[in-house]
């Protein structure tokens, strides 16, 4: 059997598994700070160092990234969420020091970082994940396949297979099948969620696999986090707030809060014009405090520890009826309940485009939620009650199964790898 790889190259995490010599399928394991994991996140980080060889740009990914931003106390380039602009064809390239980038050379840079912090040799033939819908007003998915190619033939890979990261999920969740199902497999990621409607064969010979409708939408858990940051961190920084202006009464702009969406670019709002007009904004604000409050969260580089405080409260209000978004940097103390029927009712818009894109799917499969034997949910917002309660409403509660949500994706690429004909799933 040709061994390969099966990477879940995601917005927030990366999952890589391969098969062991048992044939089982294992995750790539990685070590960091005593603490073993398998989902690696998807952040780059870019700094400098003189030595007697004279200048050097050092590179580190994952949670060693992370820790290289608040050691430098963000005087590098960070870097997140960068498969957003894998299908943008306005994204060329960006200045890395002396250095132009193209989104393949991330990828590559990243990718490389994987395989180092591993210590594990991959293989030459990789099964990668990709999304129905790439992220974007526009994508375009030949330019994002390309750009995948580059940088995975750059790390030395010569057999490369795409495939849906609905299916991949589908075929891992189809192993536990003892009967024929049609299954809609809804992929919760970081930038984007993803259906497909897929029908099983149970045979003799293995799976069969009939897909039906594939689909997908540019909202996912990063959405479901800002609205937690837009509601309660932003008010708290001004948001909402008025400031006179010759003798008008106006409101902040809402333009000072939109870097709440990347924390990562918060850190470069310090040296922004709009750091400088928050300073000269306290003098005409009605509540110059919370612009007080919001310079001096800029000034401690909080970004990273916002996000960590959403993401607890978003945690807590998976399993309870209130979470508490706690945050005490920089003299910046905010200590916010928040219950989830609040949350839910931020979240509607999104929790409406993707009941829109389940209704595609469904049109598109020619089948209505009676047709569907199972509805398997995976990926990290798939714990968000109300995503849950959206498809037992459609579909029945009975029909609804999760498991593996964070690498159900990647170990269905490795089962995949193992067929004989992985064509028959690849696009």
């Amino acid at each position: 059997m040709t061994l390969s790889i099966g990477l879940d190259f995601g917005t927030t995490n990366t999952v890589a598994t391969m098969v062991n010599a048992d044939g089982d399928v294992e995750a790539v394991h990685f070590d960091h700070a005593g603490e073993v994991f398998d989902a690696f996140r998807s952040v780059l980080c870019f700094s400098e160092t003189d030595d007697d060889a004279g200048r050097r740009t050092h590179v580190d990914a994952g949670p060693w990234a992370i820790d290289k931003f608040v050691e430098l106390a963000g005087d590098c380039r960070f870097i997140q969420s960068f498969k957003t602009f894998a299908a943008s064809a306005l994204f060329t390239d960006t200045q890395i020091y002396s250095r132009r980038l193209k989104f393949e050379d991330l990828l590559a840079s990243f990718l490389r970082q994987v395989r180092t912090r591993s210590g594990t040799e991959f293989p030459k033939r990789v099964v990668i994940g990709r999304p129905v819908t790439f992220a974007g007003a526009s994508p375009n998915e030949v330019l994002a396949r390309t750009r995948y190619e580059t940088a995975l033939r750059a790390l030395g890979f010569d057999e490369i297979h795409h495939v849906y990261e609905p299916v991949a999920a589908a075929y891992y969740f189809a192993q536990r099948l003892n009967a024929d199902a049609t299954i809609l497999v809804a992929d919760f990621g970081g930038g984007t969620s993803d259906f497909s409607v897929v029908k099983f064969v149970v045979g003799e010979s293995g799976l069969d696999y009939e897909p039906l409708a594939h689909t997908g939408v540019g909202v996912a858990g990063d959405a479901f986090d800002y609205r937690i940051i837009d509601h309660v961190v932003a008010h708290a920084f001004g948001k909402g707030s008025e400031f006179m202006s010759w003798g008008k009464t106006l409101q902040v702009p809402n333009s000072y809060f939109t870097k709440f969406s990347r924390w990562n670019e918060l850190s470069m709002m310090r040296h922004s014009r709009d750091y400088r007009e928050l300073q000269d904004l306290v003098r005409s604000s009605l509540d110059p405090d919370r612009i007080r409050a919001f310079l001096s969260f800029l000034d401690a580089d909080a970004g990273y520890a916002m996000y960590r405080a959403v993401s607890a409260a978003k945690m807590q209000l998976s399993n309870a009826d209130e979470g508490v978004l706690s945050l005490h940097v920089a003299g910046v103390h905010i200590e916010h309940t928040i219950k989830r029927s609040e949350f839910e009712e931020w979240i509607k818009p999104e929790l409406n485009e993707i009941d829109a894109c389940v209704d595609r799917a469904l049109r598109k499969a020619n089948v209505v939620e009676g047709g569907i034997d199972r509805v398997f949910l995976t990926g990290g917002s798939s714990f968000v009650p109300a995503v849950r309660a959206q498809f037992e409403s459609r579909f029945g509660a009975a029909k609804i199964e999760t498991g593996d949500q964070l690498v159900s994706i990647a170990y269905g690429l490795s089962l995949i790898g193992k067929e004989r004909d992985i064509s028959r799933w690849a696009v």
